[in-house]
Order: structure tokens, then sequence, then C-alpha cells
């Protein structure tokens, strides 16, 4: 059986975004984003030590884990329909994708990049060097 790897990147983005503002995560900084209507998170630039600032990683750490749950999602949609149309990732993408996710790894080991994004980067190498080989490529 084959899973279709654009439904697993919307599913991995669904899932880290509700993570992200889950009471687990990061709920108690977007529950001080929605006191200012997400509107002004962070000081942006003057929160920089180059800029005699003093940075708020908290809401830092929120804000991206957030907005790469985000990312995920009109990623996995792309990958769907580039899915349905050739049948087959660009090499490139594979590559970038298995680069993006082992520099994760290394830097965060005990993270969802290596026991979520590790295997599926692994399945769509293995996926496409099997589809390039002259094996059969299909949904089902």
């Amino acid at each position: 059986m084959k899973f279709s790897n654009g439904k697993i990147f919307v599913f991995l983005g669904v899932v880290h975004s509700l993570l992200g503002i889950s009471p687990f995560a990061f709920g108690k900084q977007f529950a001080g984003f929605a006191n200012s209507f997400f509107f002004k998170i962070s000081e942006g630039l003057f929160e920089f030590p180059l800029m005699n600032g003093q940075m708020n990683f908290e809401n830092f750490a929120a804000f991206w884990f957030f907005y790469f749950g985000l990312l995920l999602i009109p990623i996995g949609l792309l990958v769907l329909h580039i899915e349905k149309t050739t049948g087959l990732l660009p090499e490139s993408f594979v590559w970038s994708y298995l680069a993006m996710v082992l520099t994760g790894v290394f830097m965060i080991p005990f993270s969802g990049m290596t026991f979520l994004m590790l295997p599926h980067a692994i399945y769509i190498f293995v996926q496409n060097k099997s589809a390039t080989n002259g094996e059969k490529y299909s949904d089902s």
C-alpha cells in the first residue's frame, strides 16, 4: 500500500499547528497573542541583541512552531498535485527535503523531525528510487 506523500505533509502540518496552540506546547503564548488580536506579537528587529534588545524566546518559538505547521499544508497540497499529475516527485525536491530533515535531526535529535519526518523522507527517497528503477508506481 502506497501512502500519498502530499496527504502526509498536510496531516503533519495540521497536527503541528494544532499542537503548537495546545496547552501542551505554546498555549500560554497563544493566549497572550490573542489578547492583542495576534497583532504585533513581538518587537521584531528591536528584540535582537544587535539592536540592544532582549529576545522573547518563548514567543519566538511559539510563532515559528505554529507557522512551520502552516507552511507544511500548502507544500502538501503541491506535492499531492505533483503526485497526481506526474506520479513522481522531482529528485531535487526529494534530496532537498532529505537534507532539510537530516539537518533538523542533527540539531534537535529528540523531536518530530527524527520520529516522523525522517521516516517520511526515507520513504519518499526509497519510493522515488524504486519508481525511477522501473518499478510500477501506482496509488493502490
